[in-house]
Parts: C-alpha cells; structure tokens; sequence
C-alpha cells in the first residue's frame, strides 16, 4: 500500500530549555525531544491521521536509538531510518524568549548522518508511488544528500503531490551563493513549493511575496506558498488561484516547530482535496498551535484542536 506521506531530510535530538527567558549558560534542565523538520512534517501529517514514513539516518548511538522509538511512538515508519557508523547523531538546543527570539544551535559535526542518504540506497518505488514526497533544501546542502535528493525528484517525476520545503539554513552551506542552481534544479521537479521570505529569496531572487511566488510558479511548480510572518500566508496557484490568510491569534511560546505543523497540515489538505484557502486556514492554525507550546514533535495538533483554534479564532 502506498504511503500518504514520504518525507526525506533532518532528524536528530532537540534538547530545549524548560525555562524560557534564560539564556542557556544559565539554563539547569532541558526536555529531551524527536527533532528534524522533514521528521517533524512526518510526526505531524500522523498526528492528522496519514500513513507516513521518513527517509533520513542517524549516529549509531543511544540517541539514534531513541529517534527510533520516538518515531515508532508517533506512528511514524521508520525502514529507512539507517544508522552512520562513526557519525553522531546530530542534537540542537535552542534559547527560549517568546515572543519572536528562538536561536537555535545545531551540534552537527563533524557531519550529519542525515546528509549520508546515498542514492543508491532509496526505494525508488516507494518514492514514486507515495502520494505526497516531501524534501527540504537542506538535503541539497552536501553530498551525497543532495545527489540523492535530486535522485529521488527525477524519478518521481511529478507523481502525485511532490513537496519541496525551501528550509534555507545558511549554516548548513560553506558557499551560500551556490544553493540558487541547485534550488532552481529541484524546483523544476516539484509540484508545490513552501517557504518564507528568505526562503523564497534565496531560491528565486525576489523577495516581495506575489512576485516572489510567481517566480516559483515560473520555475515549474503548480502552487507556490509564501509565508510572510505576522502578514500571515500567500498561497497561489498554476491556475491563478490564490488565497491569503491571516496568521491566528496565538500566545507564543516556542516558534520553532510552527513551520513542520503548517506543513505537515498543508500535506494533509492537499490529500483532503480542499480549496486553497480551507488548506491554508488549517495550516495557520497547527503552526499556531504548536507555537503556544515548548516543544515540537510531541506538540503536533490532533484534528480536533485544529478545528477548536478555528472555531475560536485563537489558540486559546
């Protein structure tokens, strides 16, 4: 049977602070999380009710370990979760200062497991007969991650609903200025594209959001959605359709995992078959949802909370 959702790109252990407000030389205890945002878009869509797997790998390790489980426990597939002899798995720590200062810190030398998915190593079948593939820009940041990534896309062809989530990390690239060519190269596999303004900046050079998205609807996608922070999202499509939706009125707590809930709704709407602004309202709301809590994975909504945040107009 093929899956609803395949994801494909970064995993590893988010350890955030349970204080907020505290800059981490002074933080005492942190919660020990499944972190990732291809990992994450996978938790979500399962939360949401969808047959889901990720392609991605981790140290050979105890942490590697507890990935492992944590995706069993969200009813997330994990076959092609494969350990890196030699590598650690990646952690990331983050600082806590609602309502908009998150920084983040990714411990991921001397290299990132996840950046070893070999091409030769994917199951190709499974990629093309998945009803949505899901990949992120920073599986294109290193070999032989992105030889793979690009792999995977050709050979998908289109099929279905294929995902491209901008994820611009600049600490992820020694050479920023080469990522634009590789960007134009998956776009032109892809069916959807989701990014911010820097996202969408980097892979198109325009910034301002209906250009912007047109520029991605230019290099061969059919819907193109922008967020543009407390403007809310642009969503447009090869048909001339767009919608744009507010952001929901939310207390933040943590911002980090908002992005991996709105798409892991998103992929849940376009299998749902709804109208762009139906999928857009209820991707608003996830994101908000999880940004009213500290963590990520085990912070994704359940159907129910999305439509209670709906029925309200706020996260309450």
């Amino acid at each position: 049977m093929a899956y609803d959702l395949i994801t494909m790109g970064r995993i590893g252990v988010d350890l955030y602070p349970l204080q907020t407000g505290v800059p981490l030389p002074q933080v005492t205890s942190f919660g020990k999380f499944l972190g990732g945002s291809a990992t994450n878009v996978a938790v979500a869509a399962a939360r949401l009710g969808r047959n889901t797997a990720v392609i991605t790998r981790t140290g050979d390790d105890p942490f590697g370990t507890y990935l492992h489980e944590a995706l069993q426990g969200f009813g997330v597939d994990d076959r092609w979760v494969t350990p890196v002899p030699g590598l650690p798995t990646p952690v990331t720590f983050c600082e806590i200062f609602p309502p908009d200062d998150f920084p983040l810190y990714f411990y991921r030398q001397p290299k990132a497991p996840d950046l070893e998915i070999d091409a030769h190593e994917l199951d190709l079948d499974a990629i093309h007969e998945a009803r949505v593939f899901w990949v992120t820009g920073t599986g294109l940041s290193e070999e032989p991650s992105r030889t793979a990534t690009l792999a995977a896309l050709a050979h998908r062809a289109k099929a279905g609903t294929t995902v491209f989530d901008l994820d611009w990390r600049p600490m992820f690239w020694t050479d920023p200025a080469s990522a634009r060519p590789f960007y134009q190269e998956a776009l032109r596999h892809t069916t959807v594209a989701v990014g911010n303004l820097d996202e969408v900046e980097v892979a198109t050079g325009v910034r301002e959001p209906r250009a912007a998205a047109q520029a991605l609807l230019d290099a061969g996608v059919e819907l193109a959605v922008v967020k543009q922070g407390p403007k809310g999202v642009l969503a447009v499509n090869s048909k001339g359709e767009s919608a744009e939706v507010p952001p929901l009125p939310v207390t933040v707590l943590n911002g980090l995992g908002a992005g991996d809930a709105f798409g892991g709704s998103l992929c849940n709407g376009l299998l749902e078959g709804w109208d762009l602004e139906t999928i857009m309202r209820h991707a608003n709301a996830a994101g908000a949802i999880v940004a009213s809590r500290l963590e990520c994975s085990s912070a994704m909504p359940t159907p129910a909370e999305i439509e209670a945040a709906l029925t309200a107009g706020a996260v309450l």
